[in-house]
């Protein structure tokens, strides 16, 4: 028997039955001794699992073979392969105990692999990748949590921290679509771990200024009190020119001009920009190559599951980096070097700044670690639970030859790569599911950003909620409940294995169960908060001006009150002023937060005289708005619980309606479409029909117009909850669309239609040139392929052909 027979025979076995090849050669088979070098050269390149024991073996018994001529009566390695019993066997040189070594085609030593042993790398990607996911949250959610205490420590404008801010987005949008669509064609592990360093290093570039900087030296005012009384007179008469002003008032205007003089913008935040870049260019490649990665190498029904547990993993991040930004903004920003005792100012004041800087650390440190475990990952594995699914990559039996082409390439040079950039887009989008979930992925991204964005204000105007308790609610209550909703949308795949079809209705019944709940936000509401002159008039009393906002009134005429200040006070009567000074305050009791403003004129019209005329500091509080939030919140809770649960089905429709070569590539261009069209865009246009609704706006220190003071609650709720209700009516009808799309384009079973236009398949054409292409080892060879695969009718072939009794016509094998 020749060599390429002998050859092509262990091939066969191989894919029928590897045990009885192992047999043969130990009983020492003449047929198959006398080529096994041969062999195993050929077998090498093919990066079987069970050739790769069996290369290793027919090397053993030629390196045997030439040492001695007792080398076939020796025991031969034979290793547990699917369950096999392992054979004793002598320990050779270049073997270890317990793994058997071969000589790769390129002359390198390769270690045994088996089924086993992948599966179990494969898990270790999904932990590493589930803990890469909680990692760019935790640090994403602090950054975002620090954002006010760098404003303070920099003395920069709002506007420069939503530049900071933005430049994640900005750094992630410069390599998600050429990352997503190299995917395939790089290593994936590896180029994970390479973003997770990215990551750690924005992390630790952002704290270097702290270190730069000299101390942080907060703005103390000086107060000059009169000494014939301890108390305090709001409403001071006005003078004949001019406005009058108080000795604070007078000290603070003073203390005010001389900070704008003296403040100097320091550069140093470019290096919080910088790195807050870096890290929108380290998360770039997480999730496109990772879930790729995974849908290419788990079971179809087990994908969906794995995918929802390391998106679910990923949102306890979010959750540990709030709480983690609570703690360190409750300490002093230079916290070892000055003594705390010395800081006569707590967390409360606007003047504090936190130790924004400590937790960068911890975030830099836990993003180095996540990049560890890729390091060591293949760059592809065997299909999981594939016992007998041998890669053959492009063997071709002809006659007396047994043809090997060389390996495929594991990665492909980038200008290579990147010729085919516009076809591969084409193909995506000439795709209508695809295109129909772009769609549908820009109006939801558009929602969930506007809704999280301005959620805690919401709250806060809406329900009289502080903005901790409100950002405390949605990390103990919304984000687990919605890791629940998602886990069990995995889980629910993977337990009655949904196809593509059955995944869509599924989809699009908990999105259209979660609108209806949406409508019932409107139900949940409250008074405004009444506001003299604002909201409500100064009542039974005429105006001395009749605008909109007329805050002077005949019992506050006397006093020469500002209108850009706010200090709201809370009458006996109910009703909030703007300050003591407008509610006609005259004199006061008590220090700091404990004091209560007496004599009070506005308040003692509205009580008739019959009342107490006095006012507390703070705005007065709404019983109604305080019984109607937990009923709110009990609806946002079930509907993110639903919203989550349908999250992960929605997501695998994506995966299961492109080509495997694209999947990569497509959720590169589904993060793309949704940041750009639906993560910027949406906090501007929201942002600005809120403001639209503000009724006072607040005063910078230099001048201009500061945050909004009071909102028209109503007018409020009708926007943020509108703009949330519309873009959501629009996802319903797209989720119509797509289940349409869907069962036109597959089979009640999951499998594509043959008939059907734009099937991500080759063409006839392409099909006769197949033995000619390269298949791209992460990429998942479809159900239908393996199907309709010869192999084995070849392989049979030949083996009947092997006496050389008739030589079988040509054949092309290629995965």
């Amino acid at each position: 028997m020749t060599t390429q027979e002998t050859c092509c025979l262990l091939q066969s076995f191989c894919i029928g039955d590897c045990g009885k090849v192992l047999q043969s050669l130990q009983e020492g088979n003449p047929r198959f001794e006398k080529n096994a070098v041969e062999c195993s050269t050929c077998w090498s390149r093919q990066r079987f699992c069970c050739d790769v024991a069996l290369a290793s073996s027919l090397k053993a018994l030629g390196q045997g073979k030439k040492q001695s001529d007792t080398a076939v009566t020796q025991r031969i390695p034979i290793f547990q392969i699917w369950g096999r019993k392992t054979m004793d066997r002598p320990n050779t040189a270049g073997e270890v105990k317990g793994k058997s070594l071969f000589q790769d085609s390129d002359g390198s030593t390769v270690p045994v692999k088996s089924v086993c042993h992948n599966c179990s790398k494969l898990k270790i990607f999904l932990g590493a990748l589930a803990f890469s996911f909680f990692a760019k949250g935790f640090s994403g959610s602090y950054m975002k949590s620090m954002s006010s205490q760098i404003e303070r420590r920099f003395e920069i404008s709002s506007s420069i921290v939503g530049i900071i801010d933005g430049s994640f987005e900005i750094g992630n949008l410069m390599v998600m679509v050429l990352v997503s669509y190299l995917g395939p064609r790089v290593h994936r592990p590896k180029v994970i771990a390479v973003g997770c360093l990215i990551m750690s290093l924005g992390a630790f570039l952002s704290v270097l200024p702290q270190f730069l900087m000299g101390r942080y030296n907060y703005e103390r005012i000086t107060v000059t009190v009169d000494n014939s009384s301890t108390s305090v007179s709001a409403c001071s008469p006005a003078p004949s020119q001019g406005h009058p002003v108080t000795d604070a008032t007078e000290t603070l205007s003073t203390m005010k001009n001389f900070g704008c003089e003296k403040t100097t913008n320091s550069y140093l935040w470019l290096f919080v920009l910088m790195g807050n870049l870096l890290r929108g260019i380290g998360e770039a490649p997480v999730m496109p190559l990772g879930v790729s990665y995974i849908d290419d190498f788990s079971k179809e029904e087990n994908s969906a599951f794995y995918i929802g547990l390391v998106r679910s993993s990923g949102m306890f991040g979010p959750t540990l980096g709030f709480l983690l930004g609570s703690f360190c903004a409750s300490l002093w920003v230079d916290i070892g070097v000055v003594d705390i005792d010395t800081i006569s100012i707590n967390p409360k004041d606007t003047r504090w700044v936190g130790a924004w800087w400590l937790g960068l650390l911890l975030c830099g440190a836990v993003n180095f670690v996540a990049s560890l475990p890729f390091w060591f990952l293949p760059y592809s594995l065997p299909k999981e639970g594939e016992k007998e699914n041998l890669k053959i990559n492009h063997i071709s039996i002809q006659g007396d030859h047994c043809k090997t082409d060389p390996p495929a390439q594991p990665q492909l040079k980038f200008s290579e790569a990147v010729k085919d950039f516009f076809p591969a887009l084409k193909k995506l989008f000439g795709n209508p599911v695809f295109l129909v979930y772009i769609f549908l992925t820009i109006l939801q991204y558009n929602s969930l950003v506007g809704l999280i964005t301005y959620e805690t204000k919401f709250m806060e105007q809406q329900f009289n909620v502080s903005v901790a308790r409100a950002i405390f609610l949605i990390g103990v209550i919304l984000l687990p409940i919605t890791i629940l909703g998602m886990f069990l949308g995995g889980f629910l795949i993977k337990k009655f294995k949904l196809h593509i079809t059955k995944m869509a209705k599924f989809a699009c019944i908990t999105f259209v169960a979660a609108y209806l709940l949406n409508l019932f936000y409107f139900i949940c509401s409250c008074e405004v908060l009444q506001v003299a002159g604002l909201t409500v008039p100064y009542s039974g009393l005429k105006h001395l001006s009749f605008p909109k906002n007329s805050f002077k009134a005949s019992c506050n005429a006397d006093c020469s009150c500002k209108l850009d200040q706010w200090d709201p006070v809370c009458g006996a009567d109910g009703i909030t002023y703007m300050t003591a000074c407008f509610a006609g305050c005259k004199s006061s009791t008590g220090m700091g937060k404990n004091m209560v403003f007496h004599n009070c004129s506005c308040v003692e019209v509205q009580e008739h005289g019959l009342g107490n005329s006095s006012a507390v500091l703070g705005q007065c509080q709404r019983e109604s708005c305080t019984k109607a939030f937990p009923y709110f919140l009990a609806l946002q809770t079930a509907c993110a619980f639903i919203l989550g649960l349908g999250g992960t089905p929605t997501y695998m429709i994506m995966f299961r309606s492109v080509s495997p070569d694209l999947k990569s590539f497509a959720v590169g261009i589904e993060t793309l479409g949704g940041r750009v069209l639906g993560g910027l865009p949406a906090p501007i246009y929201f942002g600005a029909l809120i403001d639209e609704t503000c009724l006072k706006w607040g005063t910078k220190n230099c001048g201009g117009s500061g945050s909004c003071r009071v909102y028209d609650t109503k007018a409020f709720r009708n926007v943020y909850l509108g703009l949330i209700a519309g873009l959501r009516a629009g996802c319903c009808l797209l989720y119509i669309v797509l289940c349409v799309l869907i069962t036109k384009r597959f089979k009640p079973d999951g499998k594509e239609m043959t008939d059907t236009k734009n099937i991500e398949r080759p063409t006839s054409k392409e099909s006769a040139t197949d033995n000619k292409k390269e298949i791209l080892p992460g990429a998942r060879i479809s159900e239908e392929s393996e199907e309709t695969y010869p192999r084995r009718h070849c392989l049979r072939q030949k083996l009947k052909n092997q006496k050389g009794t008739k030589r079988a016509n040509p054949i092309e094998l290629s995965l």
